[in-house]
């Protein structure tokens, strides 16, 4: 956080090395160091979304993308805040903005708070909208390009604060690191993931409309990845296509040479999943993710899922029974009905090989159900966790709703934060 924090700032310190350009009043130079500020942060979005594995594993990937869309808001809330305190301050400035007036850079501004504009309606929106993910993830990253490009010619075209050697040093460094990090996301990376393609072994049915795709390695030796970790898959397109999807690996860490992933139907890419032919070439951008169990190696483990969550804990389970793992072990798995329930019958073979102890929790059982009814609450973990709470870790991973509760209620019932690791599958 602390560099972070410096990386944003950086601009506004700089107008104290060497003249400080006259103030204009605190509301003013408020207004200005905003824009600064909201510039910076935007260039460094674009590092935080490059997906470099060392910066994102202590964090994950998913808490990476979830503190970008907060992030996002922020930085957009200083940008639009510029404008908006310099017209409070001399309402005479709205007289620039006219066609017939407007100058370069004040047209180059406007136009960075237009891309921003639709940058945030189309992301927040992305679903009333109906729009395609694929479709928007090229319309992001266009509109993001636009916006920075534009505010930095804003900058460069006001001058005013910009001028000295050092300081407009420093914003050529900062749009020349953008420029080199936008070559190397959207040419070296993909050339070399290019080179390391992947062949569709089977495509498996699955209860719960999920299908498991098998993949092996197409000339080379693989991956090493923990279990409960993920990949961006590109199927259908080459990896300079701006069409992955991220999938977790539900096979065990301890057989990498095939790599499944399991995948509910939900959406385009999704449903088209069980069409796919064997032999058919895939790419794999990964492993990502924190969520694992080999990060946490004291104590028992629990493991909550609902729905398709069940695949990254899978992934463990089963990496768990080829380590003949010896510790007691609880899962607690909840889906709407018995039928639905992906991996039923290999979890209840689990049972013999691990000391593995299943709470099956079915929001509509069927006639004759002895287990356990409706959703997971606290009374439910009450009941069903282990005794050693203090020393139990806990790995949730499920629809959103679920996994806030779970955290919960995990903590007021004794098991330390520390101890509760959780994954967000909805990462846009």
């Amino acid at each position: 956080m602390g560099v972070y924090l410096g990386l944003i700032l950086m601009p506004s310190i700089a107008l104290f090395l060497g003249p400080m350009p006259a103030g204009s009043g605190l509301w003013w130079d408020l207004s200005i160091a905003l824009g600064f500020a909201g510039t910076s942060m935007m260039g460094v979005m674009f590092f935080l979304t490059a997906r470099f594995k060392r910066a994102s594993f202590p964090f994950g990937i998913d808490l990476i993308y979830y503190f970008h869309r907060q992030i996002a808001l922020i930085a957009f809330s200083f940008l639009l805040a510029h404008p908006v305190i310099m017209v409070a301050q001399n309402p005479g400035l709205l007289s620039e903005l006219a066609p017939q007036a407007i100058s370069g850079y004040l047209l180059a501004g406007v136009g960075s708070i237009a891309a921003l504009l639709a940058l945030v309606i189309t992301s927040l929106f992305r679903k009333q909208l109906k729009l395609h993910y694929d479709g928007w993830r090229i319309w992001h990253a266009l509109l993001a390009v636009a916006a920075f490009v534009l505010a930095i010619i804003h900058i460069e075209g006001v001058a005013n604060y910009v001028a000295m050697p050092l300081r407009k040093g420093l914003w050529t460094v900062i749009m020349a690191s953008w420029i080199l990090l936008l070559f190397y996301i959207r040419l070296i990376k993909p050339f070399h993931l290019s080179r390391l393609p992947y062949r569709v072994e089977k495509v498996i049915k699955e209860r719960g409309d999920a299908w498991t795709l098998v993949l092996s390695p197409d000339g080379h030796l693989g991956l090493r990845f923990l279990p409960g970790q993920f990949c961006w898959l590109t199927l259908w397109s080459s990896p300079f296509a701006l069409k992955e999807h991220p999938f977790s690996i539900s096979s065990s860490a301890e057989a990498p040479e095939k790599l499944h992933f399991t995948i509910k139907a939900l959406g385009d890419f999704t449903r088209r999943i069980k069409n796919v032919l064997p032999r058919q070439r895939a790419y794999l951008d990964g492993p990502y993710g924190s969520f694992s169990i080999d990060r946490h190696h004291v104590g028992s483990y629990c493991f909550i899922a609902g729905g398709i969550g069940i695949a990254p804990i899978m992934g463990m389970l089963r990496t768990l029974a080829d380590r003949r793992e010896s510790r007691p072990l609880t899962l607690i798995y909840a889906y709407n009905t018995l039928e639905r329930l992906t991996f039923y019958e290999e979890i209840e073979g689990l049972k013999k090989k691990l000391p593995l102890t299943v709470i099956y929790v079915l929001f509509s059982p069927p006639d004759g159900w002895q287990g356990e009814r409706g959703f997971i609450t606290e009374e439910l973990l009450q009941a069903q966790l282990p005794k050693n709470r203090e020393d139990t870790q806990c790995f949730v991973c499920g629809p959103v709703p679920m996994i806030q509760l779970a955290e919960k209620s995990l903590h007021r019932l004794g098991v330390p934060l520390a101890h509760i690791h959780s994954e967000l599958f909805d990462l846009v």
